[in-house]
């Protein structure tokens, strides 16, 4: 082979997006609050655009939405004369005093107020004790160890080699002989831990479940209880529910065992969890369903959300061809241009949510009239198909979105789910299916309880055909124990 540079001619397509299409699925993509801050964010860098006041009427914003298609084709006429942008950009947002009127109704997020952990709990505990600095040492080392289900995330070894891993570090840093070091032993270790798991709340410090329960039953008195020993002696046993095996290890009635595990189902399996400094997450509906005369009507939830126009103090700036020249029209048009966009892709993303949603009442109205055994199967690509848009489209407007509807607030994801067939030749959804499970379930004789086959029978007489494996997968999903499990004796 030779060596060397050449040159070559070639044709290829490519797809490439426009940014803005991007922003627009963006807006698509984005839940309520999401949005207000983004739009918000845009009233702050983009001068031509400004908030609708409440009051004015639709006649104004139709004549100003006139006003928008006319300003682009008018901007491009500019004259030699400069203009003093720095005295707009600070002064012109008064206009007509309407940016200023509205900020003072502008809606504030609540401020998250710091809340105490898990950990703080611990140390204020802690600090009540008579400790060593030695002690309290080793204790920091512990309580940091101890993740937010208030289990030990790591062996006692670890503890151990860790807190002797810094005494050396801190005799190295003052050139101390290490072969003095009053390393921990083993016994220190054992007998923090003794002190960690008996601060509050009961259980904190276990390193597994077993210990973490015997921990709760000891703290309760009840050492010497059924429960205590059935935790100690036949754990595995219990979590299999294998009531016949150990009413015969310790000589009591199955009767008596499963009472003892009713008491230990009362137990909390992560104590920690109580003073979890996770924040409370609050949802905001996107969409509103209401029956008003017989009839389901479909709402955007949008009334805090920023409704934007163009500036008229900027459109007339825009106008006027003697103001400005160069720089600054590219600047005005790029603006006024993306503040003319913006408006469109809000109103856009507004008729397509409503789309979705009215197509999705027509085709679940067995659902709000009836419940949740009566959801019918729905895909995304049925969606589409109906309101002629692109299948990710209904994605993206389905993505992270709540409706509030007479039956509760749901995600939209809710409403689309596989389906099975009937014997009838209809089909039903799969949430349906699980619904109809979950009844069987929750009414069945306890001591008799529905196998999995029986519930194929049960629903194939209802006209509903579906597999046992199936039946299996659902139950799984659902939280639901297999029959054996669920015998009660």
């Amino acid at each position: 082979m030779k060596a060397g540079l050449s040159q070559n001619t070639q044709l290829k397509q490519e797809l490439k997006i426009n940014p803005r299409l991007y922003q627009a699925m963006d807006l698509l993509y984005m839940p309520l609050l999401d949005l207000q801050q983004h739009l918000k964010q845009e009233l702050l860098n983009n001068p031509f655009l400004d908030m609708v006041e409440p009051d004015e009427e639709e006649e104004e914003t139709e004549e100003e939405t006139a006003t928008e298609a006319e300003a682009p084709a008018e901007e491009e006429k500019s004259s030699n004369d400069e203009i003093d942008w720095e005295e707009i950009l600070l002064d012109g947002f008064d206009a007509g005093g309407r940016r200023e009127e509205h900020e003072e109704r502008e809606y504030y997020e609540p401020v998250t107020v710091d809340s105490r952990n898990l950990s703080d709990h611990l140390m204020d505990q802690i600090t009540l004790l008579d400790l060593t600095p030695r002690q309290q040492f080793l204790a920091d080392e512990y309580i940091g160890n101890i993740n937010e289900d208030g289990y030990l995330a790591c062996p006692v070894e670890q503890i151990l080699s860790g807190v002797n891993d810094e005494v050396i570090r801190a005799a190295e840093a003052v050139d101390r002989d290490i072969d003095d070091l009053p390393l921990y032993t083993r016994q220190e270790v054992d007998e923090m831990l003794t002190i960690i798991q008996n601060l509050d709340p009961p259980g904190v410090g276990a390193r597994d479940l077993r210990e973490c329960l015997m921990l709760q039953l000891r703290e309760a008195g009840l050492e010497q209880s059924v429960p205590f020993r059935l935790v100690r002696d036949c754990f595995d046993e219990l979590i299999n529910h294998r009531w016949s095996e150990i009413s015969k290890r310790f000589g009591i009635s199955p009767a008596d065992v499963q009472k003892a595990a009713d008491e230990i189902k009362k137990l909390d399996p992560k104590p920690g969890l109580m003073y979890s400094d996770a924040s409370d997450n609050y949802i905001i509906p996107d969409l509103i369903v209401e029956k008003i005369d017989g009839k389901y009507h479909v709402f955007l939830n949008d009334a805090n959300l920023p409704r934007l126009k163009l500036s008229r103090a900027y459109q007339e700036i825009a106008r006027d061809k003697k103001k400005f020249e160069g720089e600054n029209k590219e600047f005005i048009s790029s603006k006024l241009n993306s503040a003319n966009w913006m408006i469109q892709a809000i109103e856009q993303r507004r008729q397509t949510m409503l789309k979705v949603m009215n197509y999705i009442v027509d085709r679940q109205r067995d659902f709000f009239e009836k419940g949740v055994q009566h959801l019918k199967p729905l895909t995304l690509r049925e969606v589409a198909e109906v309101i002629n848009m692109h299948e990710s489209t209904v994605s993206r407007v389905t993505n992270e979105k709540f409706v509030q509807t007479p039956r509760g607030v749901l995600p939209l994801k809710f409403f689309f789910s596989s389906g099975l067939s009937t014997t009838q030749g209809e089909d039903v959804s799969a949430r349906g299916i699980k619904a109809q499970i979950e009844k069987l379930v929750a009414e069945e004789d306890a001591k008799h309880p529905l196998t999995d086959q029986a519930i194929v029978n049960i629903l194939k007489e209802s006209g509903v055909q579906i597999a046992r494996r199936t039946v299996a997968k659902y139950r799984d999903q659902l939280g639901v124990l297999s029959a054996r499990m669920r015998k009660r004796v």
